[in-house]
């Protein structure tokens, strides 16, 4: 094609670019927090799961039941290195009707390194195109960002 164009062939072969696109799209989800995730949003059996990048995997590293927090999940998010986060986000509206809605949180502190901030940014996709029936997709990048009132304020 980039010859029938007069515009000159690529640098590399047609093999070498298919294997720079497959790379790209890079990590992928481990299978069972597909079924973890259906469980928590048709359920409601979880207050929050985080996952983290391990080996070319999405992961699960971390789930919190029911009876927890916002706080709790605040607590184990570390506060240094990127996570991916799923939270039944709880609050009552303004006539006291309680709500919950299941939020994605992409974590990704202004503090950490630059390779894994864009591990992190180019595999988002892989995850949220999965996790079907999400209400919000949050980036976050400092601690006033992750803060339970912002996260309600964003819902909302």
């Amino acid at each position: 094609v980039a010859i029938l164009l007069g515009c000159p062939a690529p640098p590399f072969s047609k093999h070498a670019f298919s294997s720079l696109v497959k790379m790209s799209s890079g990590v992928v989800l481990e299978d069972s927090i597909m079924d973890k995730f259906n469980e928590m949003k048709l359920k409601h059996t979880k207050r929050f799961m985080i996952f983290k990048i391990d080996a070319g995997k999405i992961v699960l590293e971390e789930e919190g039941e029911k009876e927890k927090t916002y706080k709790d999940f605040h607590e184990k998010l570390p506060k240094d290195q990127p996570r991916f986060a799923v939270v039944d986000v709880a609050w009552s509206t303004e006539d006291g009707r309680p709500q919950e809605k299941l939020v994605f949180i992409a974590w990704s502190p202004d503090d950490c390194g630059v390779k894994q901030k864009m591990l992190y940014a180019s595999s988002k996709d892989a995850i949220t195109k999965k996790l079907t029936g999400l209400h919000k997709v949050l980036q976050c990048n400092d601690a006033a960002d992750i803060e339970e009132d912002e996260i309600i304020k964003q819902v909302k």
